[in-house]
């Protein structure tokens, strides 16, 4: 079982090239908030996983250019449970640093999001390779998110570590973005201690959050993320020769940001961090986002892109590429001396979860675990046994990987013969539980064994075809093909050798944030959306039996710009066309 594109999109490992360039974004589909580390002469960026397992999403690299997926670091309940967290609830903004011959990783699980409270539990772990094994978890501040540690390690010898995190305040007529505050942070004892001290309210773009700290030619750099994770999202930059502030901010304004240029192929630059290579270069690892339409959906999500970054005579960083100063750049140079090559990190590979395909694959909530998931020996597949609902955010039976390509195509072999309505399963197509298309085999009362086809629009459930009557026992390849702003389902006809369609092309812009996130004029929101669509497999049983399918063959590759012909927009794709092998 094969996924037929790498999660980065590019081969590994890597020649050495040093006449390569950067192509933005270096992580497709849902990687936002990105953490980017250098530790010698390996580049690590930590991208945050919100409800999807295993939490925080880890790449490796050796020259900023080609990216190796590690699967994920928080691949054990002991070390985080989102089993109930709400839609874009879990892990927010990771930060991945180095120190003591140990890479310290600190998170935020949120437990709730909607309205004027944030219940969020922060937590930093700690490991000798990048793969883990982690550390138990220990618990700090949690009246705020986007936790990071800075390690004050510099030519002064202080080796003093600091917890960063964002005040949230919840009061009415109180801004609740209050301020970054600053605690110290004790390697040996593992634990805070001394003042919180606010070290900076933010500039007038307001909403100031992901903090990370910086040290370079006696003054501390505080990056932070600004303006609202939407189209007015910017990566700012203040100053202090005291780790403890106060801190001052850039006057010529943002570092980088998308605002007020729709045009820009990036959109929603911010949530920024900083590496130096060995050779004394800047660069900067942002999240982005690349709407369907200007101002449209983005299906795949925020992104990861990287931009170069020199310094000025005043000592302030500046982003520069071809897109225009403090603007994000489609191609960016690598650095002038990339790495030979981009082997494994020092340490065991990372061991892909039980059942899982490979480390670009995720569960929903749920660590893969045999009561639920396992290789299917017989078949030679994914073997799931039934759980909840598509709408349940407790103990789901789904397994999907990011969407990375507005143009796709997603196939899987289905074997389940259901016993009654309340058992399914199938490939979906998937945003939150509240937003999702679901083509899936099932049984009926009067037709018998069945195809059908579901969409959740906000919660409301309908049908938007009539079920399909299968012959009774023998396995369905399904799939789905996604065509920028619709993505349709198609069944393959043995008997006749045909692709079928299974209903209408359905509207994906629904599967994204935009859509997903619900507020009023006053400013308050019952929803957030923070990730991006997923496609997948997965298996319900309301009865409570857990009827086990299997899924063979699962495929997703990137569908080229010729597909379909100019002038014929409107035809469904490769409908006689063979299942792929």
């Amino acid at each position: 079982m094969t996924a037929a594109v790498p999660a980065t999109g590019h081969p590994v490992p890597v020649p050495d090239d040093s006449h390569a360039s950067i192509r933005n974004p270096v992580l497709t589909g849902f990687h936002p908030d990105p953490s980017l580390l250098r530790v010698g002469e390996d580049y690590y960026l930590a991208t945050s996983t919100f409800e999807w397992l295993p939490g925080v999403t880890l790449h490796h690299s050796r020259d900023l250019v080609h990216w190796e997926p590690l699967g994920g670091a928080l691949a054990e309940e002991r070390l985080l449970d989102l089993v109930g967290v709400p839609d874009s609830g879990g892990v927010w903004a990771p930060c991945l640093s180095w120190a003591d011959g140990l890479f310290h990783l600190v998170y935020s699980d949120v437990k709730s999001l909607a309205g004027a409270f944030k219940d969020v539990h922060n937590y930093v772990v700690t490991a000798s390779a990048p793969t883990g094994p982690w550390s138990e978890p220990v618990p700090v501040a949690g009246h705020g998110f986007d936790p990071s540690l800075f390690h004050d390690t510099g030519p002064d010898g202080t080796g003093r570590s600091w917890l960063l995190w964002l005040a949230w305040d919840h009061r009415p007529g109180k801004d609740p973005f209050a301020g970054i505050l600053l605690q110290e942070w004790d390697r040996t004892a593992r634990c805070v201690r001394g003042p919180v001290r606010r070290v900076f309210t933010g500039t007038e773009l307001g909403r100031t959050e992901g903090p990370h700290l910086y040290r370079r030619d006696g003054w501390y750099y505080l990056v932070t993320a600004e303006g609202g994770t939407s189209w007015d999202h910017a990566v700012t930059v203040a100053r202090s020769r005291a780790v403890t502030g106060p801190y001052t901010p850039d006057p010529a304004g943002p570092l980088l940001t998308s605002a007020g240029d729709e045009h820009l192929a990036l959109q929603k630059a911010g949530h920024g961090s900083l590496v130096e290579t060995p050779d004394g270069e800047w660069y900067l690892a942002h999240l982005a986002a690349r709407p369907l339409t200007p101002r449209g959906a983005c299906v795949l999500g925020r992104e990861t892109a990287i931009q170069h970054v020199h310094w000025t005579e005043h000592g302030w960083p500046r982003v520069d590429g071809d897109a225009g100063p403090a603007r994000p750049a489609g191609h960016v140079p690598a650095p002038r001396r990339p790495g030979r090559s981009a082997p494994a990190p020092t340490g065991p590979r990372p061991a892909t979860p039980s059942g899982l395909p490979g480390p670009e694959w995720m569960t929903l909530r749920r660590h893969p675990d045999p009561r639920w998931l396992t290789a299917a020996t017989d078949t030679g597949g994914l073997r799931l046994r039934g759980g909840e609902s598509l709408s349940s955010r407790h103990r789901q039976s789904l397994v999907a990987r990011r969407q990375q390509h507005t143009r796709f195509r997603f196939e899987s072999t289905v074997s389940f013969v259901a016993d009654e309505p309340r058992q399914m399963a199938g490939i979906v197509h998937f945003y939150n539980t509240g937003l999702w298309h679901y083509a899936h085999l099932t049984t009926d009362e009067e037709l018998g064994r069945v195809l059908r086809l579901a969409v959740c629009d906000r919660g409301r459930y309908s049908e938007p075809a009539a079920p399909v009557p299968l012959p009774a026992e023998t396995p369905v390849r399904l799939r789905l093909t996604g065509l920028h702003g619709e993505a349709s389902f198609a069944w393959w006809d043995a008997p006749t050798r045909l692709w079928r369609p299974l209903g209408p092309a359905l509207d994906t812009s629904r599967l994204s944030d935009e859509y997903a996130t619900v507020g009023d004029a006053d400013g308050h929101f019952s929803d957030w959306g923070f990730t991006g669509a997923f496609v997948g497999v997965c298996a319900q049983d309301l009865t409570g039996g857990r009827l086990p399918a299997d899924f063979t063959d699962m495929s997703y590759r990137a569908l080229d710009e010729d597909v379909r012909r100019p002038g014929r927009e409107n035809e469904r794709p490769d409908r006689s066309a063979r299942p792929q092998p």
